[in-house]
């Protein structure tokens, strides 16, 4: 890529818009400032011209000023990307927001790499290629933002995949991550893609990774749990260690501290999990009850991390006496819990209405206008 590129694009609500990128991106704006084009949102340029005769002037500045500066030109085979995310997302079930992401200087794609949580294409293709511009589409209601890119090295199509889901922290690397998928430029086949293919191993992919959180926290207050049952027994009379209270009382505080950062894990992933079990469709329907003492549990613990969080006082001991209960309700049932998460399936997204191809009329068959 050159040090500085404009690239052209066809913006239905705007016509001609163009985006500066490459190391010297800052010199290629001044050109587009120059020529007659005023920025937008996102870094998008803009032609300020409706007559067709003045626009044709603005790019001939635009293209001669580019030349003389060592500024390459060039026109996308592909719509506006910010038409071609809002086009499918209209399409979508549910409502999905998008936004228009420009990355003029090579470096600032590297931004993306902690945040993709994909096992694909497009991972790859961050990583390795330069992507100058991207569009992301956001569920705000169950929270997912999906990455759509033109696809390189090709004149048509796109690459789509997901960002991390928030509770998640970075996604790069994650086994669990679901693979990107390439979509046609039709946004009807495009977002059948989506829909049927893409969202439901995304889902999945949620799905699974919410499990792994949980049970690793869990597994990590077992094995603590495990070592401060050891020092307790070593402790009482008899015992290899003999601590003195003190030294036995600072490390029941620090153990039940820990505890407590391990398990808002659980309070962060396991209620979408809940929400999916179905124990009496299950093999082991006797489970709904411990289900429910779960559901109870995090509830109570839930409201001690609301109450911290809006200032309530809470001492030290209080907090311990209101939080032990439930995460060692967890500890005990917490074995019933993941089978039942894991025999269970994401729920359904709502379906959408997909526009459908008009019927074909019978051979001879004259169409009336």
């Amino acid at each position: 890529m050159a040090n500085a590129q404009i690239t052209l694009a066809y913006s239905r609500n705007t016509g001609v818009v163009a985006i500066a990128t490459g190391e010297q991106y800052k010199s290629a704006e001044g050109v587009l400032n120059d020529a007659g084009f005023r920025r937008g949102e996102a870094g998008v340029y803009y032609l300020t011209h409706t007559n067709e005769a003045a626009a044709r002037g603005t790019l001939a500045r635009l293209v001669q000023r580019a030349e003389a500066r060592g500024i390459q030109v060039a026109a996308s085979s592909r719509r506006f990307i910010g038409d071609a995310a809002r086009d499918v997302a209209r399409l979508l079930p549910g409502r999905w927001d998008t936004q228009v992401e420009i990355y003029s200087h090579p470096v600032w794609q590297e931004d993306l790499v902690p945040y993709l949580w994909d096992n694909g294409e497009l991972a790859r293709a961050v990583r390795t290629q330069q992507v100058p511009y991207a569009a992301t589409l956001t569920d705000p209601v169950l929270g997912t933002t999906l990455l759509l890119v033109e696809r390189p090295n090709h004149q048509l199509g796109y690459l789509i995949g997901g960002l991390a889901p928030e509770p998640f922290g970075e996604g790069f690397d994650d086994p669990y991550a679901p693979r990107s998928v390439t979509l046609p430029p039709f946004p009807g086949r495009a977002a059948q893609t989506i829909i049927q293919h893409y969202l439901p191993s995304y889902d999945r992919a949620v799905h699974e990774r919410r499990i792994a959180h949980v049970a690793e926290a869990l597994d990590l207050i077992q094995s603590e749990w495990g070592s401060w049952n050891e020092l307790r027994a070593a402790t009482e009379p008899g015992g290899a260690l003999r601590a003195e209270p003190p030294v036995f009382t600072t490390a029941a505080d620090e153990f039940l501290d820990n505890a407590w950062w391990e398990f808002l894990t659980v309070l962060d992933q396991a209620p979408a999990l809940l929400d999916q079990c179905r124990p009496a469709t299950s093999a082991w329907p006797q489970d709904a009850e411990v289900l429910d003492q779960l559901a109870v549990a995090l509830l109570t613990a839930q409201q001690v991390r609301e109450d911290l969080n809006s200032g309530v006082p809470l001492s030290r001991t209080e907090h311990h006496a209101q939080t032990w209960p439930a995460i060692e309700t967890w500890l005990a049932h917490g074995h019933q819990f993941l089978r039942q998460a894991r025999a269970a399936c994401p729920r359904p997204r709502p379906t959408a209405v997909l526009p459908q191809p008009p019927r074909r009329l019978p051979p001879g068959q004259a169409r009336r206008r």
